[in-house]
């Protein structure tokens, strides 16, 4: 048995079941865009309790199944076939048998896909004794995704670069109840990024998390939300009904749709059309 920042990962019988968990971003600016066409950005990644299921086991060939949200990929393109074809390409690593039960949304900016891709890759070290270490994992793993590295170590940190570079952060919202509001809508990354002006902020992110959530509200900002809220209106609208419920602090996550909101009790949300997917928990 394997633990990984208090959640486990079952092996039995070369059985493993582990359990991918989402993010969301505590602000994030595009600071400048990069000659390879990426840009810089500076965020917070904070882990949450939302996760997806995933077990595999050794097999004679590659499988994979997805249940649950169904994911609008050919098996060959899914991140979780990449990350087995890496590992096998490089360090020899046997067919797995993979299902994966997926409850994180996608397009939602919460980083479901990188957390599977992030866990399988630590489960596979597991269960086949690679023995590599965290930082040869990230190393890895950043030609996946951006957001794949934070996944390894999985604890709040600052993201730099292009997210892969990360300082851990002491930052801890222990107490606060978590509401995530997900409208059910797709917003492409790419084109995100082609609304944005890249800025520096005036003050760091890592500065202003020093401060309680209660003072984040004017200062903590996602440059993606205005370009969501051009696009969506409902986003807006969204976010003033969860400070109106009595949020200190609410946001988009990433350059997803999902909204997210933090709050000294649990928030009653009456007005939100039915069709939106709404969680809480108590962090």
């Amino acid at each position: 048995m394997v633990v990984y920042d208090g959640r486990l990962i079952f092996v039995q019988n070369n059985r493993m079941i582990c359990y991918p968990n989402a993010k969301i971003n505590l602000g994030l600016a595009v600071t400048e865009k990069r000659s390879d066409g990426f840009h810089h950005i500076e965020t917070c990644f904070y882990p949450i309790p939302f996760c997806d299921v995933l077990e595999f086991v050794e097999s004679t060939h590659f499988h994979l199944a997805v249940f649950g949200n169904q994911i609008d990929v050919a098996v060959e393109d899914n991140i979780l076939t990449k990350v087995w074809q890496l590992m096998h390409d490089t360090f020899h690593v046997p067919p797995v048998k993979v299902a994966l039960l997926k409850a994180i949304p996608t397009g939602a900016g919460l980083g479901g896909g990188s957390a599977d891709a992030a866990f399988f890759m630590k489960g596979l070290n597991d269960l086949f004794a690679l023995k590599l270490n965290n930082a040869e994992m990230e190393q890895l793993s950043v030609t996946l995704g951006s957001d794949c590295p934070f996944f390894i170590v999985n604890r709040p940190a600052i993201g730099s670069g292009r997210g892969e570079v990360l300082t851990q952060i002491p930052l801890s919202l222990a107490g606060y109840h978590l509401t995530l509001v997900f409208p059910q809508i797709f917003i492409s990354t790419a084109k995100a990024f082609q609304q944005i002006v890249p800025r520096f902020p005036e003050i760091s992110i890592s500065k202003i998390l020093e401060q309680p959530p209660v003072k984040w509200k004017n200062s903590l900002i996602n440059d993606f939300q205005s370009v969501a809220i051009f696009m969506h209106p409902v986003i807006e609208t969204t976010i003033v009904q969860l400070y109106q419920a009595g949020a200190v602090y609410a946001s988009l996550s990433g350059s997803g749709s999902a909204m997210y909101a933090l709050s000294e009790k649990p928030l009653v949300l009456n007005q939100l059309p039915k069709n939106f997917m709404v969680y809480s928990w108590k962090l």
